[in-house]
């Protein structure tokens, strides 16, 4: 049996629906709490997910250069390896590229821009507004092939080698889980202009039930282009 390494940073931010994706392929899925558990990538796929620290604070986050490490690594043997907000940016900095502020918050529904790159990859099933929650960027590390963007974040979605991708952005989130999300940044809501619980409470309930079944569509194709 495949197994999925899915490292973990706050409970709500799991895999969502791609976990069902990955087990009706048959694949475990076992997930490693960064700051508790002993951090591996020794996995047929590894899944760094989000968070609400910076990349760049492994000095008062110390797990953070053991994940950066695990990147490094899983970059140098092109192992599958998927990257999702903190994710991605993780995987920028194991590739050498900045993360940095973006300057300012980007939280809620919106659609994304694929790149021309983009537009016959598993990506494309991904018309819906998906959910944004991040205040840092990333520069797109050296050889990555830029896949999306949105207009205040430009990189939104890269690829590294045949089977590493890293989206900003949440493809994955489900409506069960949004009241998880609202209680867990309930302060970051709070203190971002034109950002409410209820707005972002209504939008979910807009979108999220077409993102499950788009965002399935797309990490089933994505996990076939891979061979997983």
């Amino acid at each position: 049996m495949k197994e999925v390494i899915a490292i973990r940073h706050v409970h709500f931010e799991n895999l969502g629906s791609f976990e069902e994706v990955l087990r009706d392929r048959g694949m475990r899925v076992r997930y490693l709490e960064a700051g508790s558990d002993r951090l591996a990538g020794d996995a047929d796929l590894l899944v760094l997910l989000g968070g609400p620290v910076g990349a760049y604070e492994s000095t008062e986050y110390p797990f953070l250069s053991d994940e950066l490490s695990l990147a490094q690594t899983r970059l140098a043997q092109d192992a599958p390896m998927l990257g999702i907000c903190l994710g991605a940016q993780l995987i920028a900095a194991a590739a050498g590229a900045r993360v940095h502020p973006l300057g300012a918050k980007e939280i809620g529904w919106g659609g994304i821009e694929l790149a021309e790159a983009a537009a016959a990859t598993p990506l494309a099933a991904l018309t819906t507004p998906v959910l944004h929650w991040h205040g840092d960027t990333f520069d797109l590390p050296a050889g990555a092939v830029h896949l999306a963007s949105t207009p205040p974040c430009r990189n939104q979605a890269f690829s590294l080698g045949r089977r590493t991708l890293g989206l900003q952005f949440h493809a994955e989130v489900q409506a069960a889980a949004i009241e998880s999300w609202l209680i867990g940044h309930a302060a970051e809501i709070a203190a971002t202009p034109g950002i409410s619980v209820g707005g972002l409470r209504t939008d979910t309930g807009r979108h999220a039930s077409r993102l499950e079944v788009q965002g399935r569509k797309f990490f089933h194709h994505w996990l076939d282009l891979i061979s997983l």
